[in-house]
């Protein structure tokens, strides 16, 4: 494993809660972070307050909507061209759900598209800088998973917006166990946490929700699995924050794993 001031860290969603403090614990630790986010406005302030606090200029930030599949891919040809490698991909970017069921740009179900189909497809993307780098995946999920049903996969039956929350993050643990299984002799790691309940993000906050903990509590968390030499060659694991813990049963299907797979690749036209 490199030194981390060596490293390169793209955090999606980092310009508030776990995913700017994760950014700022890493940057104060000498990395150069890859800042993303879905507005520039946001993006420009939080890249000022992670060189105010760190006194590390290695900071730059991307923008791309996580609702929009095109932009996703936008985002992941800006870090090949611009980066010269990549040591970690932080999959932090998530929503929580409106009221009434919402579409993204690609129309499928918000929630599912944003906190799982957009990772997916940006960690597919980026794959070969990954495997070339033996880099870590860490995909933020969450202890709240909701059994999927794949015929049912944008919940156009039945939807509620914790279900939908629910089963986007099952999907990005089921997808961080396959593939982790499936890339494990290339060097690369991937692994998932629970970072915390209900803590002070501006997700939990919207809610209505009085926070229970820190994001900086979920933070060193998502910086732990990222970064600590205790987890150099650990993959294919689900986190409860720093211990290791059991997810829904679901995602250690094997064979729901691999439809899970098929079935996003073809909705997110990954080859």
């Amino acid at each position: 494993m490199k030194p981390i001031n060596e490293q390169t860290i793209l955090v999606t969603g980092a310009t508030d809660g776990i995913g700017i403090q994760t950014a700022i614990d890493l940057a104060a630790r000498g990395a150069t972070v890859i800042v993303h986010g879905r507005s520039d406005e946001r993006g420009r302030a939080a890249v000022e307050q992670i060189v105010r606090l760190t006194g590390n200029e290695n900071i730059r930030f991307h923008k791309a909507d996580f609702s929009s599949l095109a932009e996703v891919k936008r985002l992941a040809a800006e870090v090949q061209a611009e980066y010269a490698s990549l040591d970690v991909l932080i999959n932090n970017a998530g929503i929580g759900g409106p009221g009434k069921r919402a579409l993204s740009r690609d129309g499928y179900e918000l929630q599912l598209a944003v906190n799982y189909l957009a990772p997916f497809l940006l960690t597919g993307l980026l794959l070969p800088m990954l495997v070339a780098n033996s880099a870590r995946i860490v995909n933020v999920a969450s202890s709240g998973q909701k059994r999927i049903d794949l015929s049912n996969f944008m919940l156009e039956q039945g939807y509620s917006p914790f279900a939908a929350y629910q089963q986007s993050k099952l999907a990005l643990v089921a997808f961080t166990f396959e593939l982790a299984e499936t890339f494990r002799s290339t060097g690369i790691t991937c692994n998932c946490l629970h970072p915390g309940t209900y803590l002070d993000t501006k997700m939990v906050r919207e809610s209505g929700i009085t926070p229970l903990g820190s994001a900086c509590s979920g933070a060193d968390a998502v910086v732990y699995l990222a970064v600590s030499a205790e987890l150099e060659r650990v993959t294919g694991k689900y986190f409860d924050r720093k211990k290791e813990s059991c997810a829904d049963k679901q995602a250690y299907d094997d064979e729901f794993r691999r439809r899970l797979w098929e079935l996003s690749a073809r909705l997110t036209g990954l080859e």
